[in-house]
């Protein structure tokens, strides 16, 4: 499913196929890599399974799907600045494929909206910055893998300095007024996030 949306979408400005099947093959490569457990294609088909529902909400469904595919490209638990390279990188492919401006711009700017995930004027971005926080209000047992995987993908670090980077980062979430600005997604996790991370926090 993941591929034929994806070959979908760049159908769309783009008529030539092998070229197309490169850029999927370079997702597919990004996105399997040995050392994620976490940002992987089941975290993408995650993303696509809680936007689908609210297609007709979003202004600039191509947009939202460029964003998808593209905003943890480049990942490393090492770098801060892996936000930024994901956006560099699909701003040069999109521009490869000669995709309109606007579309670029937006998705170039939602991508470095998932860095941390602020309330934005728009609402596009909004919608993916709360899908991407989809997995903390999940069924317990769903999140607990969630949390698994994180913890595999910093692996590199002791759990003295795991365990306080990861309280800092799930207190500041308590901390928000909201951790979902749009009000599809705070009705459907927001309580549940709560719960979850609170436990979580507990458990370090």
């Amino acid at each position: 499913m993941l591929k034929n949306t994806f070959l979908n979408l760049l159908a769309t400005c783009s008529n030539d196929n092998s070229f197309n099947i490169l850029l999927w093959q370079e997702i597919e490569e990004h996105y399997t890599s040995k050392k994620r457990h976490y940002h992987t294609l089941e975290h993408l088909e995650n993303l696509l399974f809680q936007l689908t529902p609210i297609r007709t909400k979003i202004s600039s469904w191509n947009t939202i799907l460029f964003t998808l595919f593209y905003h943890d490209s480049i990942y490393s638990s090492l770098k801060s600045n892996n936000e930024e390279k994901s956006a560099e990188l699909a701003y040069k492919r999109m521009n490869q494929l000669s995709v309109p401006k606007e579309i670029i711009d937006n998705c170039y700017a939602q991508i470095l909206a998932t860095k941390s995930h602020k309330n934005s004027e728009d609402l596009d971005t909004n919608y993916f910055t709360d899908a991407d926080l989809s997995i903390l209000g999940q069924d317990w047992e769903v999140y607990t893998q969630y949390y698994k995987n994180v913890r595999k993908e910093y692996a590199l670090y002791p759990n003295l300095v795991y365990n306080s980077g990861r309280k800092k980062a799930l207190q500041h979430f308590l901390t928000m007024e909201n951790i979902f600005k749009t009000e599809y997604f705070y009705q459907k996790f927001e309580e549940t996030a709560r719960k979850n991370i609170q436990r979580e926090i507990e458990l370090l």
